[in-house]
């Protein structure tokens, strides 16, 4: 409850001027300068969660860009509080020009780390860090201007009706983490999903604007001149106006983006609740590319390789019963639906959306062999963890279990999929397995990323699976599958590794299925000659839910 009012004690001298002389009684302006705070607080979350959200998707690794972002701006909102010291006899005029810099730099922040990313990612060199140079100049200037909001905002509220510093600072900061939490929620459930985070921003910085400006000028105008009550008009109208043009400009803006990064033959792109999806080429004889958060996951001019690399070797024994968590683009179920004596083929895949392009789009369709028409073929729309925790086939006593599980999953270094290469994960997963079945893992690069390709191994063995490791060369199309989308050279690998593992001592061998259809860019002497040994060194330490490695 907001405390309507604590005098302070009798002759105590005030620090602040006379009372405004206000066009409202004291309540009611009090109560819209706190309904003030509330918004702004709820603008001021957004700009923080649109910048590590979009961070996290241009540059990677989530857990390092969700901390670079708060801890240069709450060092930055520090700063800002003692500076704003300065305007605290000009508050209603500062608190005015600082709501409008904050409207402006945060609305524009999304568009311009995307305009930073997509021209100048490959311009390589000195540019190479430009995207985190900007976040950071982002998450300073943003935290800059929230810090300023707090002390104005005190002596607005004192200009009202004096009340003790504690009273104040309570009332005050009840309206602020109210306000937080509304717009750390709007962000992922209403911003996010209906607008993007490119209107999404545009959106907040007009509310910010309104707000701030509607506050003082309506409220506090006759604190002010006349020169700079329209020196303030000006500057709120301009802004309104830059983020308005922005708005109705933002659809071309984001397509433009996207072709600079993608290049011109972008056929589909959709936002998804879980990712952004686009679709490069598959028409007139171009190989179709598909990027999911920007990365590379299925390359048309060598998929096949990868995905018979994934799929073959694991189909090398029993394989009535086949489990594959990820692979909703269909390629691996592709795979496996060639070979004889498949009964059932389940895909656990989160996304719905890749899914359901993945039936109907006409070339993507066409390059998964129409897998998902299948009558063999199950999808379940759930999260891997979770759907092996707490289905009855894992670990289920009654249960034969899967002869074969493929876990077509993103990088292990990408932080939301840190997870699915956990100890924890692959002893849910050895508990589905039937006696004798055999697990396959896409661990990343061997070249690029040898630490986190043998921490996987190193992972598998914890968790009671016998490995054997390999590789396959690949293509490099320029685009990085994994955690660093940072720009520079191209960190795409120039080849896969992968793990076969079952449940026991014994590692499964490497070979070819002998009654399997004839792969198209496998050969068994290949495979052998692929195959890895461990490293001298040794393994690394396993990586566990509670302590990753990757």
């Amino acid at each position: 409850m907001i405390d309507p009012h604590a005098p302070a004690p009798p002759g105590t001298p005030p620090p602040w001027g006379a009372l405004a002389p206000l066009p409202v009684r004291p309540g009611t302006g009090r109560f819209l300068v706190l309904a003030c705070v509330f918004v702004c607080a709820a603008c001021g979350l957004v700009y923080e969660l649109e910048l590590v959200a979009l961070a996290s998707y241009l540059i990677g690794d989530s857990v390092t860009q969700a901390s670079v972002v708060l801890s240069v701006m709450v060092f930055a909102m520090g700063v800002g509080s003692l500076a704003a010291k300065r305007l605290r006899w000009h508050a209603a005029a500062g608190f005015a020009a600082v709501e409008a810099a904050l409207a402006l730099v945060g609305g524009c922040s999304a568009m311009a780390l995307y305009a930073v990313f997509a021209w100048t990612g490959g311009w390589g060199g000195l540019w190479a860090a430009g995207p985190r140079c900007l976040l950071v100049a982002f998450s300073l200037a943003i935290g800059l201007l929230i810090g300023a909001e707090v002390p104005l905002l005190m002596e607005l509220i004192q200009r009202i009706r004096r009340q003790d510093a504690g009273g104040a600072v309570a009332d005050l900061f009840a309206a602020d983490y109210v306000g937080a939490l509304v717009g750390g929620l709007a962000f992922p459930f209403l911003l996010l999903p209906f607008l993007g985070q490119l209107t999404g921003t545009l959106l907040t910085g007009t509310v910010n604007v309104v707000a701030g400006g509607a506050l003082v000028l309506g409220l506090f105008r006759r604190d002010l001149s006349r020169r700079t009550r329209w020196t303030l008009l000006v500057a709120n109208v301009t802004v309104l106006g830059l983020l308005a043009a922005a708005a109705v400009l933002v659809g071309d803006f984001e397509r433009a983006a996207r072709h600079a990064v993608y290049g011109a033959d972008v056929r589909v792109a959709l936002q998804t609740d879980v990712q952004e999806i686009v679709l490069t080429g598959g028409t007139h004889g171009r190989p179709l590319d598909l990027f999911l958060d920007g990365r590379l996951r299925v390359g048309g001019r060598d998929e096949r390789r990868y995905h018979e690399a994934l799929v073959r070797p694991a189909m090398t024994g029993p394989h009535a019963r086949v489990l594959i968590l990820g692979g909703g683009d269909g390629m691996a179920a592709r795979e496996v639906l060639r070979h004889r004596g498949v009964d059932r083929v389940d895909i656990v895949e989160l996304d719905a959306g890749l899914v359901r392009l993945a039936r109907h789009d006409p070339a993507l369709s066409a390059l998964n062999g129409h897998a998902y028409d299948d009558p063999h073929v199950h999808v379940f729309t759930a999260d891997a963890f979770h759907w092996l925790r707490e289905s009855p086939r894992s670990g289920s006593s009654g249960s034969s279990g899967y002869d074969v599980v493929i876990a077509d999953l993103p990088d292990p270094g990408i932080t939301a999929s840190t997870k699915l290469y956990s100890e924890e994960f692959y002893g849910l997963i050895r508990r589905a397995l039937a006696p004798g079945g055999r697990l396959v893992v896409h661990a990343g690069p061997v070249q690029a990323r040898p630490h986190a390709f043998w921490t996987v191994a190193a992972t598998l063995r914890a968790a009671g699976l016998a490995a054997t490791p390999y590789r396959v060369l690949g293509q490099d199309a320029g685009f990085p599958p994994g955690p660093d989308r940072s720009a520079g050279e191209s960190r795409a690998p120039h080849d896969w590794g992968f793990i076969l593992a079952t449940a026991g001592r014994r590692a499964p061998p490497l070979r070819l299925p002998a009654d399997g259809p004839r792969p198209r860019t496998l050969t068994e002497e290949g495979l052998e000659r692929d195959a890895l040994m461990t490293p001298a060194a040794g393994l690394p330490p396993p990586s566990t839910l509670v302590h990753p490695r990757y």
